[in-house]
């Protein structure tokens, strides 16, 4: 019920701020704020070596028009992944949920953040392991299903830098990439506990080396969809936080662009 009724003191109070990184408390219920978790997408965001190419933006109008009033508009092109985005169930598991077809419990809802990140500084391909998911819940209760977990591996300070972000930059070679993930046993662990979706401040759930994408393919067999490239993570708190993750509706999509904000509550 606490949840539920900050929840509709948000959406009464703050519509029209989602263009800052946070939120005035005035804004919100005394104390809370919004945690922007996402990238800016331009020419310089990274995406998988072998896409065929990045986010472009291209100037249509941009001055005073002929009656006498300012006037600008682009054209956009870009893969679906890349930037901060959504893997939808069908980009890993024929037949399931496409970008459109998601509902918005999934979307929006409680969150964790496990924080592997020590490990990740020593490893640059770590894992996520059972063993810190089951070490989360000893601390700090319980993954509830439908819950939004974030997978915090610290990458998140290499970006944009393609190079270190994506352990490699060589143009169309995906074969030398290193950077942290989510191993096939922590992904059943969070089937099992029928997490809504998964998010990571990584360029994958599959660390750089996967070949088979394990992570994928077991969590979007299981309709979980996943949140890449997602920022700013170090500024949320363990528990406590909501998550509204809100991609483009494309109808049929295997992903796409996400804007992703939590609302942390007072205290």
């Amino acid at each position: 019920m606490k949840l539920q009724l900050f929840v509709s003191l948000w959406v009464l109070t703050s519509l029209g701020c989602m263009g800052r990184t946070t939120v005035p408390s005035s804004r919100l219920p005394e104390g809370a704020r919004l945690v922007d978790l996402t990238y800016s997408f331009d020419e310089n965001t990274p995406y998988w070596p072998t896409s065929p190419s990045g986010f472009e933006l291209k100037q249509l109008s941009h001055g005073m028009t002929e009656a006498g009033f300012f006037y600008a508009s682009n054209t956009l092109c870009a893969p679906e992944h890349g930037g901060t985005h959504l893997d939808a169930p069908i980009h890993f598991a024929e037949g399931k949920m496409s970008a459109e077809q998601l509902p918005l419990e999934r979307l929006i809802a409680p969150a964790v953040v496990i924080d592997f990140s020590a490990d990740a500084m020593k490893e640059p391909d770590a894992l996520l392991q059972p063993a810190h998911i089951e070490s989360f819940e000893k601390e700090h209760g319980p993954i509830e299903p439908g819950t939004i977990v974030l997978v915090r591996s610290g990458w998140g300070k290499y970006w944009p830098n393609k190079k270190q972000y994506l352990g490699d930059d060589t143009p169309g070679d995906a074969s030398k990439l290193h950077f942290p993930g989510i191993s096939r046993e922590a992904a059943e662990a969070l089937v099992t506990r029928k997490v809504a979706a998964v998010g990571i401040d990584t360029a994958s759930v599959d660390y750089g080396p996967s070949k088979d994408f394990i992570a994928h393919q077991t969590l979007m067999k299981a309709d979980i969809p996943a949140f890449e490239n997602v920022a700013a993570m170090e500024q949320l708190p363990t528990r406590g936080a909501l998550i509204l993750a809100l991609p483009m509706k494309i109808r049929g999509g295997s992903g796409g662009p996400l804007r992703i904000v939590a609302v942390l509550p007072p205290g």
